[in-house]
């Protein structure tokens, strides 16, 4: 054997004098570029896992497949309330999905929650979201945590999105706290749950370990107020047919709040305004309260581990 080719095989073992480095901390220090940029799977999170990229597929299709009508109820802030309690008591309407807030400033979610009877308008089992700045989340935990609320709804998991950077639609500039060192730039959601589900036996109500916890800001997110991911983490994970979104806030013009189908959004600057609670009664009744199971869907579906006897 020669020498080159000895020396070729050779192994060191001596620490090498340049290291790698995936600090991207110390990189926003020196270079202002946000860590969460450097992500390189941002726009499609399943790429190189087919099953997953099928699933998501499957699963996108099946959800559209059974959606009511796009309904809109523009309804200015301070008659959200009245107008929510005539749908329960007068109506009868409940709804198995309900998601409260979006990523804009200045929501009124706190009296909200403290004026509306949630348990009657969330059905049992069903299943509630709420969106809000880090602040803002930090200021209803109070109000989560206590006895009173814990009875009815049972927090079971935290969601976090993060815009891109600064510049970003979706930063909560305004929620920031004075004098502070450090700025908070995501959101987080609280995932609340009445009555009771099991993730082993109640498949046919939700399906678990679609989505991940933590989204980042896509580069072709629409310049609005709420962002689709909000809506698909919902839709993926209950089967349920019946949502409502209310949005306790002004958007405005610049910050639009759109439709979307199998959607009830109550806002004061929702674009159409068009629900009806008979039609919308009407829709559910030959849609079906769930969306039906799928073989397929729950073959591709990652499943928890089984605790062992």
């Amino acid at each position: 054997m020669s020498n080159k080719s000895r020396k070729e095989k050779h192994v060191s073992f001596k620490p090498a004098k340049e290291l790698h480095k995936n600090d991207y901390s110390n990189n926003y220090v020196h270079t202002g570029s946000l860590p969460q940029k450097h992500v390189s799977n941002i726009d499609n999170t399943v790429e190189g896992y087919p099953k997953l990229e099928k699933l998501f597929q499957m699963k996108g299709e099946q959800v559209a497949q059974y959606t009511t009508t796009p309904f809109g109820c523009k309804v200015d802030i301070d008659q959200m309330v009245p107008t929510i309690n005539h749908w329960i008591q007068k109506e009868k309407l409940t709804f198995d999905v309900v998601m409260i807030g979006c990523l804009t400033n200045n929501q009124f979610i706190y009296p909200l929650l403290t004026q509306l009877a949630m348990d009657k308008l969330v059905s049992k089992p069903g299943f509630l979201f709420i969106w809000a700045s880090a602040q803002k989340i930090n200021e209803l935990n109070r109000l989560l945590s206590n006895e009173a609320w814990a009875k009815k709804f049972r927090r079971s998991e935290e969601l976090v999105f993060v815009p891109i950077d600064k510049d970003s639609p979706f930063f909560p500039g305004l929620d920031q706290p004075d004098h502070s060192l450090i700025e908070k730039m995501q959101w987080h959601c609280w995932m609340c749950i009445t009555g009771t589900v099991r993730r082993s036996t109640d498949g046919h109500l939700i399906h678990c370990n679609i989505d991940t916890d933590l989204c980042i800001e896509k580069k072709g997110t629409n310049d609005g107020a709420v962002p689709s991911h909000l809506y698909k983490v919902a839709e993926n994970f209950s089967t349920s047919t019946r949502r409502l979104h209310i949005i306790p806030a002004r958007t405005g013009k610049d910050y639009p709040v759109r439709l979307r189908p199998g959607w009830v959004i109550m806002s004061p600057d929702i674009m159409l305004d068009n629900f009806a609670p008979g039609r919308y009664r009407s829709e559910i009744e030959k849609l079906g309260c769930n969306i039906p199971m799928k073989n397929e869907i729950q073959n591709l579906r990652p499943k928890s581990p089984t605790q062992k006897a």
